[in-house]
């Protein structure tokens, strides 16, 4: 009885709005690059241990940056590690994908500073980087290289992101954004039915960029027919993709919420 009751107080604690937040900006992720591969981090004032979402911002893999965050992850209760990686034609793809690895590590080793768990780290990105949440998190070698491995993730929940090989990729290679293609840069490419919970993210079919509704559907079949067995499926009906990261937010709080209580 003690120890219900003290999960039921660490849920209310958990998931409660935030009274407040304290900020850490431009903290650097790796050593030889700090001016370029940082995070902006939000922890709320409230008691720990609290889940952490890694955050990836959109923008093709050529735009964007860290202070793209939905306003409904910043108000989540969750300690938020909002990525700045480095970008295409600065960088190959293998640049943008390595960054984001580099993250994730860095968020494992220092997630106990933080008020954190290392079983309670969730990684999420709209656009390119839902396709990095995806990459990082099935393609093993990219963590191996930091001496992680991703299945310790304890979800990835990407919004809207390129499950193909990327069109920023295959533009390099003179290809078509149209010009679909599955090699070692897709998400495809990597299904396998050990991979952590898989919670995908998408915009009206009639609304969303180069079908990717039907691409993630297509994931998440193949997914099912490896035999992955937790992952889920949502189209927000009347959203495009560039306005679908918002009500997102709220699927991606729910199952946070929910694996967090199986793991209490």
């Amino acid at each position: 009885m003690k120890r219900f009751v003290s999960i039921i107080l660490l849920l209310v604690s958990v998931f409660a709005s935030a009274k407040g937040v304290k900020e850490e900006k431009s903290v650097p992720y790796r050593d030889s690059l700090k001016d370029k591969c940082v995070l902006d981090i939000i922890i709320p004032k409230a008691e720990g241990p609290l889940p952490a979402v890694v955050w990836f911002h959109g923008g093709g893999l050529t735009g964007g940056n860290r202070k793209g965050i939905p306003s409904g992850l910043k108000n989540s209760g969750f300690i938020i590690f909002s990525v700045e990686y480095r970008l295409i034609p600065e960088v190959p793809i293998d640049g943008c994908i390595d960054d984001a690895a580099a993250a994730v590590s860095w968020v494992f080793d220092n997630i106990e500073r933080y008020g954190g768990r290392k079983d309670m780290i969730f990684v999420s990105g709209h656009s390119a980087g839902g396709y990095l949440t995806d990459m990082v998190g099935l393609d093993k070698k990219w963590l191996a290289k930091y001496d992680k491995d991703p299945d310790a993730i304890a979800a990835l929940i990407p919004f809207s992101g390129q499950v193909i090989s990327h069109f920023a990729y295959r533009k390099s290679l003179g290809m078509s954004e149209l010009q679909p293609s599955i090699d070692p840069y897709a998400p495809l490419f990597h299904i396998r039915k050990d991979a952590p919970p898989i919670i995908i993210v998408s915009g009206d079919r009639n609304m969303e960029l180069y079908g990717r509704y039907e691409e993630t559907a297509y994931f998440w079949r193949m997914l099912k027919l490896v035999g992955h067995e937790e992952t889920y499926i949502y189209e927000l009906q009347g959203y495009g993709h560039g306005n679908m990261a918002e009500p997102a937010c709220q699927i991606l709080k729910d199952h946070i919420k929910r694996i967090v209580k199986n793991r209490l």
